[in-house]
């Protein structure tokens, strides 16, 4: 592993540290019995009828549990 030869400045460190930025989330058009919803891109969604009662979890087209 590396070891630093000297001391890292206040400066430095802070304009180092200062290009980590965080990623939106990328989210998905979907539209669903009619109702569109914004979902996050790989997770498991979950399925619901027309009344709004969860029926199942499905991802990539399949069930893959329950709700």
């Amino acid at each position: 592993m590396a070891v630093p030869k000297r001391k890292m400045s206040r400066s430095n460190t802070r304009h180092r540290r200062s290009q980590w930025k965080a990623k939106l989330p990328q989210i998905q058009k979907r539209t669903q019995n009619g109702r569109t919803t914004w979902v996050v891109a790989h997770r498991a969604h979950v399925v619901e009828d027309s009344q709004g009662t969860a029926l199942f979890r499905e991802y990539n087209g399949r069930q893959v549990g329950d709700a």
